[in-house]
This record gives C-alpha cells, sequence and structure tokens, in this order.
C-alpha cells in the first residue's frame, strides 16, 4: 500500500469521523481499516474500554476514566502532533500516550495506560482490526455468492464438456461447474465465521510478561470487563501473546481463499483460450486488449485472480512463521504490516473476482461445439452401460475400449463405430444408438445439484454474521 494511498485514505476516514465500529459498511474498505488513522482511533477506544473495566473493579477513579473516555477522539492525537513526539521519544506507544494526555487533566493523565503494556494494546488493536476484516471479507464474499448464484441459475442446463486431467471427460453444465464455486466460496464464508469466534475471544490485558504483574488483584476482571467494554468476549485465560495461532489461523484463511480465487481465475482464463473459446471477460468498447494486436481481448481480472493466488499465500507464511516467536512477549518480525497488507490484498482480490464473475459472457454455442469434438466418444461410458445387460459389462467396456483404440488411428466417430459394429447393432436398435448419442441427454443429476448447492447456499446466509 502505497504511503500516499494511506495518507488520502486517512484523510477521509478522519474528515467523515469515524469511528471503529460504526462506520458505513458501504464506503468502508480493509484499506481504511488498517490505515494509520484507524489504527489510532482503536487505541483510543482501547485505552478508554481498560479506564472503564479498571473503574468498574475500583482499579482507578471513576472520575479518571470518564475523563479519558470523554478524551478518546481522534482529534486528541493529531498525526503530525504523533510524529513530532515519536522523532523525539522514539516509541509509538509513548508517543501516543504523550501527545494523548495533553487532552486530559493532571488526575486523568496519571491513570490513562494504568499498569498496560505496549504490546496488550497493540495486540487487542490488531484483534479488532483482524475481526472488522473479517467481517467485511464475508460481505465480500456474499455479494460474489449472489453473483455465482444468479450465473449457476441462468446456466443451470447449458451443456458443455467436462474435462478431467485436460481431456474431454463426460458432459456437465456450466451451472454445475460454477454450483462447485458457490460450495467452495459458502465454505470461505464458514471457516472465517468459525474464526471470528476466537479472534473474539482474543483482547488480552496480561502486562509486561503475561502474568498481570503490574495490573493488581482484580486484574483477571478487568481484563474480562475490558473485552467486554470493546463488544468482544471473554478473553483467553492463556497468555497468547507468543503463540500467534489466532492471527495465523487468519492467515492460512485468507490463503486458501486466494488459492480458491486462483483456480478460479485459472478456469476462466483457460475457458478463454481461443482454441476453448467458452467463455469470455466483456471488457468495455474503448478497452484494449493489446497494442500491437488489435484482435485480441486479453483477460485481465482472470490473469489477476491468478496473481493473487500467488501473492497472498506468501504474506499469509510470514504471519504463519510468527508461530516460531521467542520466549513471553518478544517480536522480531513486525508482523502486524503482513496482516494488514495481506488483508488489504483480499480484499482487492474479491473486487477483482466479483467484476470478474458480473462482466462473464457465456458462448454456450462454444460449448456445445466442443461437445461434438470428440465425435460422440465423450458417450462411451453411456454405450458400455447401455451394451452391459446384453453382453456383460467387461465384455462391454472391452468391445468399445478396442474401439476408441481403432477410432484414434481412423478418425472414425462413435456413430460410425457403433453402426458398423456387429455385436452393437445385435444389442442395440438404430434409433437406441440415436438416442445414446445426444450428449444433452446424459447430463446425470448436473441440474439438480445445481439447485441443491443453490438452496444450502441461500439458508445458509439466514445466519451469516453481519458487518453492522
Amino acid at each position: 500500500m502505497s504511503r500516499l494511498r494511506q495518507a488520502v485514505r486517512a484523510a477521509v476516514i478522519l474528515f467523515a469521523g469515524l469511528v471503529p465500529g460504526v462506520a458505513d459498511a458501504q464506503s468502508e474498505s480493509i484499506e481504511d481499516v488498517f490505515s494509520d488513522a484507524r489504527l489510532n482511533a482503536y487505541v483510543l477506544e482501547i485505552e478508554a474500554a481498560l479506564a472503564r473495566a479498571q473503574a468498574a473493579e475500583g482499579v482507578i477513579p471513576q472520575s479518571a476514566a470518564d475523563a479519558i473516555t470523554a478524551a478518546a477522539r481522534p482529534e486528541a492525537v493529531p498525526a503530525e502532533a504523533l510524529a513530532e513526539e515519536y522523532a523525539i521519544v522514539r516509541h509509538r506507544m509513548v508517543a501516543f500516550l504523550n501527545v494523548f494526555s495533553r487532552s486530559l487533566d493532571a488526575d486523568a493523565a496519571n491513570y490513562l495506560h494504568y499498569g498496560a503494556t505496549t504490546v496488550d494494546i497493540y495486540d487487542t488493536a490488531a484483534i479488532l482490526q483482524v475481526r472488522r476484516s473479517i467481517l467485511l471479507l464475508i460481505e465480500d464474499l456474499r455479494a460474489i455468492e449472489l453473483e455465482l448464484i444468479d450465473l449457476a441459475e441462468t446456466h443451470r442446463d447449458t451443456p458443455m464438456i467436462g474435462r478431467t486431467l485436460g481431456q474431454h471427460a463426460l458432459p456437465i453444465t456450466f451451472g454445475k461447474k460454477v454450483s462447485g464455486w458457490i460450495g467452495e466460496n459458502r465454505r470461505h464464508i464458514e471457516r472465517l465465521t468459525d474464526l471470528l469466534d476466537r479472534v473474539e475471544r482474543s483482547a488480552i490485558m496480561k502486562g509486561a510478561v503475561g502474568s498481570y504483574v503490574g495490573l493488581g488483584d482484580r486484574a483477571q476482571a478487568v481484563e474480562r470487563r475490558f473485552g467486554e467494554e470493546l463488544g468482544l468476549s471473554q478473553p483467553y485465560a492463556d497468555d497468547w501473546h507468543a503463540s500467534r495461532d489466532v492471527f495465523a489461523e487468519y492467515a492460512v484463511s485468507l490463503g486458501l481463499l486466494a488459492r480458491f480465487y486462483g483456480r478460479v481465475g485459472q478456469e476462466i482464463f483457460l475457458l478463454q483460450m481461443t482454441d476453448i473459446a467458452e467463455v469470455i471477460e466483456q471488457r468495455s468498447s474503448t478497452a484494449v486488449g493489446s497494442s500491437t494486436m488489435p484482435h485480441k481481448n486479453n483477460p485481465s481480472l482472470s490473469e489477476a485472480l491468478i496473481h493473487y493466488s500467488r501473492t497472498i499465500p506468501a504474506l499469509s507464511d510470514i504471519v504463519a512463521d510468527d508461530m516460531i516467536n521467542f520466549f513471553e512477549r518478544d517480536n522480531t518480525s513486525r508482523p502486524n504490516d503482513a496482516i494488514g497488507e495481506l488483508s488489504i490484498e483480499a480484499e482487492d482480490m474479491l473486487s477483482a473476482a466479483n467484476r470478474l464473475v458480473g462482466r462473464l459472457h457465456v458462448d454456450a454455442e462454444a460449448m456445445r461445439r466442443n461437445l461434438d469434438r470428440s465425435g460422440g466418444w465423450i458417450l462411451s461410458q453411456r454405450f458400455v452401460f447401455a451394451l452391459a445387460p446384453h453382453i456383460g459389462r467387461t465384455e462391454a467396456e472391452e468391445l468399445i475400449r478396442d474401439l476408441a483404440a481403432e477410432a484414434h488411428e481412423s478418425g472414425a466417430g462413435l456413430r460410425e463405430a457403433a453402426m458398423e459394429n456387429a455385436v452393437i447393432r445385435e444389442a442395440l436398435s438404430e434409433a437406441e444408438i440415436e438416442a445414446l448419442l445426444d450428449p444433452e441427454t446424459y447430463l446425470g443429476l448436473a441440474g439438480q445439484q445445481v439447485d441443491a448447492v443453490i438452496a444450502a447456499a441461500r439458508a445458509a446466509r439466514e445466519t451469516d454474521p453481519s458487518v453492522d
């Protein structure tokens, strides 16, 4: 993320007066969530939540908590003042607290950040960022899901060739293919939803080495209230700072998500090849496909998905590697930057995926032409099943396999081979052979499968978490 882009985002957030948890989801982006301005807003929220929790447990005066909460607004820590203070003290938490304290009277300032440590504040801020990011990503996935459902319903019965190991295999429908994407997309929603539970239990306020030293005898009760004040669940009892497994799970989940969309992008990329030409990424009339070959309509969004499937897992590995940490509270890999970059890349990827699905043109005629390219041999399995009651399955398989091998040399289609074979003509009438050669009647339960996948997705949407 460029510094200029980040600065513009931060300015927009401050100008609009956005605060964590109440931003307009329609205008909010994950880049907003991981901006410096939003991070500072989260830290203010966390410091105020800590003060209120400590006051409720009698650790600090209520008046101090009230004053800290009232002052905890973005204008209390101007970016310029924060930068100037950091240049002096060279510690981001100390710089932040020094600037924020200027908005407090001496009594309240005395109880700001009372007994807390930097890593607890910034770990909790990262948890709030990740939580918000997950909710926004789920919304993006739900939007793509609707696009995929519409595409699958439109092409529920559009026949195409199914391919295995790069070879023509058996007929399917394009709707059936898309239903597989719907199912996996839904599992990624479920995966992120499951992760939310662990994220929401990860507020932390355990002190310098995670043993609550310096936070007082009521520290565990304070930590529980602290989580509640932030709208989170009861925090984990263990000091998880060194383990980082929840962050790692988040990163790995995004890595899996990227690989899924890389697969979708690669398949759409290949289906657009001139030699297949079953789908097209529609572009505006003014878009240029190639600087030197005017006839080309080069894929762009599908190519972008392939790119994201390489960069996001690489970032994911950086975050996952941070699980191998040092002792109680050391941290040398600065993983929070990678978490932010990873999250922003994931959002950009889903934006590209949404646009790709929305502009995808399906060429049903090309799909039909490709169904016929094998000369009917994609229906060899069907002929085996039809012949089995007459000559036995093993004999039927051997017969059709031999005919297919001969056809590779002669170029004969399945109709010609069947009509000229005495065994087949004795078992099947000409009308039966013709009926068996229609690929559009050999689609299995593809249509019903599409219906079932869509019904399951629509039902699941009723219980998805909301970004609001």
